[in-house]
């Protein structure tokens, strides 16, 4: 919940003309999930550039008496790719538990659009050696219900709650062995789609740590948060991720 409408057309302009547009076909995949008010605006801005567009929440029916709510169809129809579903802050803030998340993930896709969905552990669980369980029962609910082949078409992306704000710092080595789990577990059901399956970092990501991060050989991209307010530093971001 950052930014105004004066910045989001001067940040789109900065990435534009940091960044060879149309990005092409064979350079990572760049995507911008701006706050929902300026979705219509990013996506008139950014088309035909090759970087596509996604919201950061949806509700999961596609209409109805849900005043304040955006349905998935809405963001299609407004021409976003792709949804966040399961951020951390919702997890925590919004108390959004496993099963509202699978029904958003089931709605993003009924909608035409790509699911991108979080998952992490907190300070508490990873101290309390139940990190990979905690993260495993959230993709797990998913898997159950969606199927494996659900995951040809979506993202995972891994938030350490506890590498964020908390002073603590995720190694290049613990995202690579949770990524690697989250990999493997969905390679129990279908190792083709594991394989090709899209696991993004999202532990505080920044120019910093994204080269070693992204040298892992599971951390496929990095979902930004901070860092992503600096135009100048999210080019580079996306510089380290196509080296």
């Amino acid at each position: 919940m950052n930014g105004s409408s004066a910045f989001a057309k001067a940040f789109v302009a900065s990435l534009l003309d940091a960044l060879p547009t149309p990005v092409p076909a064979d350079a990572p995949e760049l995507a911008l999930f701006p706050p929902s008010v300026y979705l219509g605006q990013v996506v008139a801005q950014l088309r035909n550039s090759g970087i596509a567009v996604g919201v950061q929440n949806v509700h999961p029916e596609s209409s109805g008496a849900f005043t304040g709510e955006i349905a998935p169809d809405m963001v299609r129809d407004l021409g976003a790719d792709l949804a966040l579903v399961g951020h951390s802050e919702r997890r925590q803030l919004f108390a959004e538990d496993d099963e509202l998340v699978v029904a958003k993930f089931l709605a993003v896709q009924r909608a035409g659009l790509t699911p991108v969905l979080c998952v992490g552990e907190t300070l508490a669980q990873r101290d309390g050696g139940v990190a990979e369980r905690t993260v495993l029962s959230q993709l797990e609910v998913v898997l159950e219900r969606a199927g494996a082949a659900a995951f040809a078409d979506a993202v995972v992306a891994y938030e350490p709650v506890w590498a964020i704000g908390t002073g603590r710092t995720a190694t290049p080595e613990d995202a690579q062995a949770m990524h690697a789990a989250i990999r493997g577990r969905v390679a129990e059901t279908d190792e083709t789609i594991a394989e090709g399956l899209r696991i993004l970092y999202g532990g505080s990501v920044n120019a910093a740590n994204a080269s070693t991060l992204f040298a892992q050989p599971d951390v496929d991209g990095g979902l930004v948060g901070g860092a992503s307010l600096d135009p100048e530093q999210f080019a580079h971001l996306y510089e380290a991720a196509q080296a």
